[in-house]
């Protein structure tokens, strides 16, 4: 019999009584599941971090000493136990070592996503597929009017001119898509990497997926009008580079908000839209869902006469 109450969000995360963890929490905490590296999933000063070896490695280089006490290394699809609730990690396809979340309880499958999408990504583990009595999705673009378009079709705008590209990109996961992408689908472009997504790209390349070909970011290339040179930055950047002179500016990201004030739409997202949340489910063929992250309100809609919808967080 599926628990309303297995995992409750409370102040500091999504909690686990039956196990006495937390499933990404956002404070400090004596036991924590870790998705994903990104930081509003992946919190400093932790005591025990169950998580991927990838998760670990780029946890450690962004917070020293402060990353974790100890790591519990767990590898893909092979299953651990934290006081009785089992526990597996299978890839989610949002960035390198994301992993969705399967637990079971009394024989209830509870899967939590995390962040996850189904296009397509040479730059992390593909998204593989397990079926659950409980789906918990997030909900970032769960919105029957967002539908992202064809990440290729977004990147090969970069091949209407040679115009030199101030591209402004999260560092960890988007920037090494976006080098991928480059690499492959605009040739003439030459790819400049920010000083803070070098040690990130490192990571990656060690793990075996190396992003593509870019080189360290030279003042001097970009004041070279003309070349076709990419400068991928982070978004502080970015933002500090409102008056640069002989660039287009141009921001990757499925939210519209952030296309506002540049000179054209990148619009490449490492979220699953409507569509994919529906073939998630489709594929996941649970008998709950329970919404995270985002607003559930066009799901539950949407299920009404189907199955229980529960927002775990009201928005």
């Amino acid at each position: 019999m599926i628990e309303p109450d297995f995992l409750l969000l409370n102040d500091t995360g999504l909690y686990c009584a039956a196990g006495d963890f937390y499933i990404d929490p956002q404070q400090p905490v004596a036991t924590a599941v870790i998705s994903h590296a990104h930081g509003d999933h992946a919190a400093r000063g932790n005591t025990n971090v169950y998580c991927t070896a990838a998760t670990a490695r780029i946890m450690e280089l962004r917070y020293k000493r402060n990353a974790a006490a100890d790591f519990f290394i767990q590898p893909f699809n092979s299953s651990f136990n934290i006081r009785g609730v089992k526990i597996t990690f299978i890839p989610a396809g949002h960035i390198l070592g994301s992993a969705q979340v399967l637990l079971e309880y009394r024989n209830v499958r509870y899967l939590y996503t995390g962040d996850y999408k189904l296009q397509t990504d040479n730059t992390c583990e593909p998204i593989e597929y397990a079926e659950a009595d409980v789906l918990i999705t997030e909900t970032t673009f769960a919105d029957p009017g967002v539908q992202h378009p064809d990440p290729i079709a977004e990147i090969q705008k970069l091949n209407g001119s040679m115009h030199n590209v101030l591209l402004g990109a999260y560092s960890l996961g988007k920037a090494q898509r976006l080098i991928n992408l480059i690499t492959e689908y605009c040739p003439s472009r030459k790819v400049l990497a920010h000083f803070n997504i070098l040690p990130i790209n490192n990571i990656y390349e060690k793990f075996g997926f190396k992003p593509g070909n870019y080189e360290p970011y030279n003042r001097k290339l970009m004041k070279q009008p003309g070349m076709g040179y990419v400068y991928i930055v982070p978004p502080m950047t970015f933002d500090s580079y409102f008056r640069a002179k002989n660039v287009m500016r141009a921001f990757a990201s499925g939210w519209k908000q952030l296309q506002r004030h540049n000179d054209f739409e990148l619009l490449i997202s490492d979220h699953v839209d409507w569509n994919d949340i529906l073939q998630m489910i489709s594929m996941v063929k649970p008998k709950e869902i329970w919404t995270i992250h985002g607003d559930g309100q066009h799901l539950k809609k949407y299920f009404q006469d189907q199955m229980p919808i529960k927002l775990l967080n009201k928005c």
